[in-house]
């Protein structure tokens, strides 16, 4: 029996993936709050495009008012793709189209699996990191990605249980994914969360803060020690708290500590690590923080940065660089200041 999938939002992420689910022949239905974006789906299909090829193809597509009619045929499986400011409402919504059986699925940015389960229950939460997937939503109707596949290199997409087993919903939700990009189970669902925030947190505030893309952060050296610092920051309080962090772009976490703290030999390896990653990005490639500056809508940079600094004050181990750009970032988004480079050159 066919299963039927959501997409919670269906921007950059949820569009991309579900885009490409559909084209694989899924039963997927996108739900988006922007109207002129569903509006396009419905009259001209989804336009994929960029690293994998350009693609048509047509998913169903409902507005939030038409979410209701799900009654009729609930739902099996729910990807939960919106900004983590929106978890609680888009869960609290889909819910109530759920099959006994249904499970939701945090494909965000952030930690928002425990947020999901006050709503739904544990039972029914199975989180999903997308890992360096770097896709944009630049215009209604049309989805771009701008980074090369991971492909065998590099797992994209990596499914986990909360309790950490291997399940058989969680092995069909990679066979899912897969039709997208590489995917796997993982048993460590909170250290590849954690590792995906310090990754989120190393260029998401950087480009809101500065206006820069992903290619122009890396290639500056003075935005590129940054983003190390707030690596090493952020593996600290992951480790802080008890995770156990995978590697961080291919280099382990420690590595990433030692290269923040000064190390020469640490740093040299990193840098020349993050460079050479800059064949998988395009001039397009920008972090979703970022993005979302250039849009002027709201950003997720309290559950990305601030969530570090916030979670290292519990802990109490400091993490100054990500205190200091979540401000920064607050207040380029009110617009008390405009996207520049000097907005980090204190932090």
């Amino acid at each position: 029996m066919t299963k039927r999938i959501v997409f919670m939002g269906a921007g950059a992420v949820g569009g991309y993936v579900g885009g490409h689910m559909a084209r694989a022949g899924l039963d997927v239905t996108l739900i988006d709050p922007w109207p002129d974006h569903i509006e396009a789906i419905k009259r001209d299909g989804l336009q994929l495009s960029g690293t994998q090829g350009d693609h048509t193809v047509h998913p169903k597509a409902l507005h939030l008012h038409e979410v209701q009619s799900l009654f009729k045929d609930p739902v099996d499986i729910a990807f939960v793709c919106t900004k983590s400011y929106d978890t609680e409402w888009a869960t609290a919504l889909i819910a109530q189209y759920l099959k006994p059986h249904g499970v939701v699925v945090s494909l965000q940015n952030s930690i928002n699996e425990e947020r999901i389960a006050g709503i739904v229950g544990w039972g029914k939460v199975v989180g999903c990191i997308a890992s360096t997937i770097g896709v944009d939503a630049f215009k209604a109707g049309h989805v771009m990605r701008t980074l090369q596949p991971g492909g065998a290199s590099y797992t994209v997409f990596r499914v986990g249980e909360p309790h950490g087993r291997v399940t058989p919903r969680a092995q069909e939700l990679a066979d899912m994914l897969s039709t997208v990009d590489s995917a796997r189970v993982t048993t460590n669902l909170w250290g590849e969360r954690w590792s995906k925030l310090t990754i989120n947190g190393m260029g998401n505030g950087i480009s809101a803060a500065t206006g820069m893309n992903s290619l122009a952060m890396t290639e500056q050296p003075v935005t590129r020690r940054l983003s190390i610092r707030l690596g090493g920051e952020a593996v600290r309080v992951g480790q802080a708290l008890g995770y156990e962090l995978e590697s961080i772009r291919g280099m382990p976490p420690d590595k990433w500590v030692n290269a923040a703290a000064g190390d020469a030999a640490a740093l040299e390896e990193i840098e020349g690590a993050m460079l050479a990653g800059m064949k998988r990005m395009t001039e397009s490639g920008r972090p979703s923080t970022g993005q979302d500056i250039i849009k002027g809508r709201r950003t997720e940079i309290a559950f990305i940065n601030g969530l570090v600094a916030a979670k290292g004050e519990e802990v109490g181990v400091p993490a100054p660089a990500h205190a200091a750009l979540t401000e920064v970032v607050k207040g380029v988004e009110r617009g008390d200041m405009a996207p520049d480079p000097a907005n980090v050159a204190a932090i």
